[in-house]
């Protein structure tokens, strides 16, 4: 995002080592901590709590970081604008990100989750599932696909699993098996073939990324066909009550982080 946004990158890769520091208490540890240590600043105390798997956190804090510079780079003389700019800037994008925002994100994220958790579990839930089965492949091409580990792993704290990592890991396979057919289809072109069967396998082993760039999209109706496939598979998998342990790797063995048991509803 830093480099997007034409600020420097190495600062926005030492943000983000200080928002999953060690010395901080581990994200996942959170929900069975006795006791969170905390930052002791007489007049205000801040929570000592990494912000691993949390992808709005690093987001808003990447956003600080970005317009505290192009600040400090405008009033900042050129002789000392080395030294200055770099430091001023993290700094107080530290400051800002564990005083401000993460928590700000950490609220959100507990929002989206409830909101997520409260859809899977609503009267319709066959119709969010569908719908998410639906655009979950499109969010993989934005990288907003990324945010769903947190989502999950925050319904894991909360709820002692997560109904949603199957159907990401049904995506995985519904986009895998468009490249599969279109192999069939395309079996007398080695060129194709060459580029179709390890996407195919990449994808069915939770990275989808060749098979959708590679191919689906390059033809436009696998991709559609696997968006739909997703769909369905996502309502049968939530109308089952399929739940997984945790996030796992995707594609077919997800199967290994799925609880046994499933009530259907």
């Amino acid at each position: 995002m830093t480099k997007k946004m034409g600020t420097t990158q190495i600062l926005g890769i030492v943000l983000g080592i200080t928002l999953v520091s060690p010395q901080l208490l581990n994200a996942y540890a959170v929900a069975g901590a006795t006791e969170i240590p905390v930052w002791d600043f007489g007049f205000a105390q801040v929570e000592m709590i990494g912000y691993q798997a949390q992808v709005l956190p690093a987001i808003l804090a990447g956003f600080a970081l970005v317009f505290i510079e192009k600040f400090f780079r405008k009033i900042t003389p050129a002789l000392v604008s080395m030294i200055v700019v770099p430091f001023c800037s993290l700094v107080l994008a530290v400051l800002v990100a564990y005083t401000i925002l993460g928590p700000v994100g950490w609220v959100i994220g507990g929002w989206i989750s409830d909101i997520i958790w409260a859809g899977l579990n609503s009267n319709v839930k066959w119709l969010f599932a569908t719908i998410f089965g639906f655009v979950y492949a499109p969010l993989v091409i934005t990288g907003l696909h990324h945010m769903t580990n947190a989502i999950d792993s925050q319904l894991v704290a909360s709820f002692g699993g997560t109904n949603l990592w199957p159907m990401i890991a049904l995506s995985n396979i519904a986009q895998g098996s468009a490249v599969f057919a279109m192999s069939v289809l395309q079996k007398k072109n080695e060129k194709a073939q060459q580029i179709s069967i390890p996407a195919m396998i990449s994808c069915y082993l939770s990275v989808t990324e060749p098979a959708i760039f590679g191919v689906n999209l390059r033809y436009g109706f696998p991709f559609l066909c696997g968006m739909v496939g997703s769909s369905l598979a996502a309502t049968v998998s939530v109308s089952f009550g399929v739940t997984a342990t945790n996030i796992g790797v995707g594609g077919i063995p997800g199967i290994l982080s799925i609880f046994p048991q499933c009530s259907a509803s």
